[in-house]
């Protein structure tokens, strides 16, 4: 492994706490540039893809940014790309928030509404995750984890192998995903404490060396975590 710190670009598109992420990132020693420049962030180790809002106004900032394509390429070079919270739900196929908009495409599934009857909406606050399978991002975390999450709407992945760890609220949803090198989390691990920047530095870790993540459609799934 390389001791130069890996070379993280957290993409800019307009919407999210974005300088929580860099501090975050900063705290687990990668190198962290945030950017609105799709040609600047094609040179980094690894991407991450934060967002706080509405869907479809973030995809259609994203693509309008060139994110879109950014993301593919990037992927398909094996570097590891991580979605935070809205940014999770841009990686799948659509979202049926407010009145629907497509998505990114890279993990087959739907965003839809949280089934929590007699429950407040957005979900705001510490949720326990199980873990249901290993992954890069998550081995080693405690079983289960609790993270803070803030959201009303939730990925339904259309192959439940894609799913590492879920939590409940009103109904039990996937809140970690990971297919081949792209990784997801509907919870924000930059205000999740040392477990939240743990799972950073597994990331990090994953952009470091040869910038290649481990390919999680090798990895086994264990038992389900209930």
């Amino acid at each position: 492994m390389s001791s130069a710190a890996p070379r993280i670009a957290v993409l800019d598109y307009g919407m999210g706490n974005l300088r929580s992420v860099e501090k975050a990132l900063e705290h687990v020693k990668a190198d962290v540039e945030r950017t609105s420049d799709a040609d600047r962030a094609h040179a980094a180790d690894a991407l991450v893809l934060p967002g706080v809002g509405a869907f479809p106004k973030a995809i259609g900032e994203v693509r309008a940014r060139g994110f879109d394509e950014l993301i593919r390429a990037r992927l398909s070079d094996g570097l590891p790309v991580l979605g935070i919270c809205l940014g999770m739900q841009l990686l799948f196929d659509r979202s049926e928030e407010l009145g629907g908009a497509e998505g990114l495409g890279i993990i087959p599934g739907d965003v839809r509404p949280l089934a929590a009857p007699g429950l407040k909406l957005p979900q705001i606050g510490w949720n326990a995750v199980g873990w249901r399978r290993p992954s890069a991002i998550t081995d080693g975390l405690p079983q289960p984890c609790a993270f803070y999450h803030v959201h009303s709407f939730a990925p339904v992945p259309a192959d439940p192998d894609a799913i590492v760890g879920t939590a409940t609220y009103g109904e039990e949803f996937a809140s970690v995903v990971a297919r081949a090198r792209v990784f997801g989390v509907q919870f924000h691990p930059e205000k999740s404490g040392p477990d939240g920047l743990a799972l950073l530095a597994r990331f990090v870790h994953a952009a470091a060396g040869d910038g290649h993540a481990p390919d999680e459609t090798r990895r086994r799934p264990a038992a389900a975590a209930r």
